[in-house]
């Protein structure tokens, strides 16, 4: 095989099985030849190669010269200042540690739709907007199993998809894996909503040309996400030792603690450090706390719990946002509004760049950050 055409072999032992890979499921979605699936029991979420074609290790597509899974791959060599070049015409500054991007406040003006969402709703508030304006035909979201409160992957066609799948769940959930049922559906015009692993995957299909998967992811938002927790963490954390049944959690939020809200109206608090156990693993080296290639990046970080910090980072994110505050969809204020909100965007930025490990390709750990 020619070194300049690496594939399943190279990403498998470069990615998967290094423990860069965040189970993103970009790699699953991307390949032509279906021979690549997706595991997301017992804390696993990560791609696998069938037996049938090359087997674990190897893939007999590849050795022909398909080289799809690595080019949707945003964890596979130079991955950063690809992403960068191609979304912004530059890679990011030192100065830059949260990336690319304008910091601003913002919320939903319907009632409904902040009511619905998690702080500030902005990003319910975008979908419904795209929806509506027809920018996009859906949107690749999470939602929860009823029976079990598991985050799985949905697709989002109508303002009722988007409340039904609104908030924040901290377990994860490979949101592309909602794509096949999105475009077997008719869309072609897809927004992708994920944290930022998930968010620099159509800047990695597009900046490497990986076909129509790449065309289609025209829309992301991002999410700030210092990590996620395995879905192991509801039976052996909050149930075990804090008597709070998954079926009863119907609400779930970060704010120096982990908080929890059930179906009979009460209010429980986790200690943050109690669940650091949980963390999945594929977090772990992973340096975007901030979805450094998202079109419009969002938190719930800061003083103000009912505002959502954005970095809009994009032409498209600017004009999106910029068409809604004129049409009364959402209004905005400066993000020095919240200075606190700002120096924490800085510090989990900084800290969450330090994972990316020494001996891996050395561009998202080029920053001045070392540790102190």
């Amino acid at each position: 095989m020619a070194l300049d055409k690496p594939h399943w072999r190279e990403l498998f032992s470069e990615v998967v099985t290094s423990g860069l890979c965040t189970g993103c499921a970009a790699c699953v979605v991307a390949c032509p030849h279906d021979v690549l699936d997706y595991d997301s029991d017992g804390g696993v979420y990560r791609p696998w190669h069938v037996d049938a074609e090359g087997g674990r290790e190897d893939c007999t597509h590849g050795e022909r010269g398909c080289t799809m899974c690595t080019r949707a791959c945003p964890r596979f060599r130079n991955w950063e200042s690809e992403i960068d070049v191609h979304r912004f015409a530059r890679e990011r500054t030192d100065e830059e540690v949260w990336g690319v991007g304008d910091v601003v406040l913002a919320r939903a003006l319907d009632p409904a739709v902040a009511g619905a969402g998690q702080d500030g709703g902005l990003v319910s508030a975008l979908l419904i907007y795209a929806l509506e304006s027809d920018l996009i035909d859906a949107a690749l979201v999470s939602g929860v199993d009823d029976a079990t409160w598991r985050a799985v992957p949905r697709v989002a066609r109508t303002r009722a998809d988007v409340l039904a799948s609104a908030g924040s769940r901290y377990t994860y959930s490979a949101n592309l894996l909602a794509y096949h049922d999105a475009v077997e559906g008719g869309a072609e015009r897809l927004a992708l909503v994920g944290m930022g692993c998930m968010a620099s995957a159509p800047g990695a299909m597009q900046v490497r040309k990986a076909g129509k998967v790449a065309r289609r992811l025209g829309l992301t938002i991002g999410l700030l996400c210092s990590k996620t927790f395995d879905d192991t963490i509801f039976e052996d954390l909050f149930e075990s030792r804090y008597g709070l049944a998954r079926a009863e959690i119907v609400k779930m939020n970060i704010k120096g603690v982990i908080q929890l809200w059930t179906r009979d109206g009460s209010y429980h608090e986790v200690p943050l450090k109690e669940a650091q156990p949980f963390t999945r693993e594929g977090c772990t080296m992973c340096p975007d706390f901030a979805a450094e290639h998202a079109d419009i990046a969002t938190g719930g970080i800061g003083a103000f719990g009912d505002w959502t910090l954005a970095i809009v980072r994009t032409d498209q994110g600017r004009a999106i946002l910029d068409a809604m505050v004129r049409d009364g969809v959402v209004e905005t204020r400066p993000a020095d509004d919240d200075p606190g909100a700002v120096a924490l965007l800085h510090k989990l930025a900084g800290v969450s760049r330090r994972r990316w490990p020494a001996d891996a390709v050395p561009g998202p750990r080029r920053l001045p950050l070392a540790r102190k």
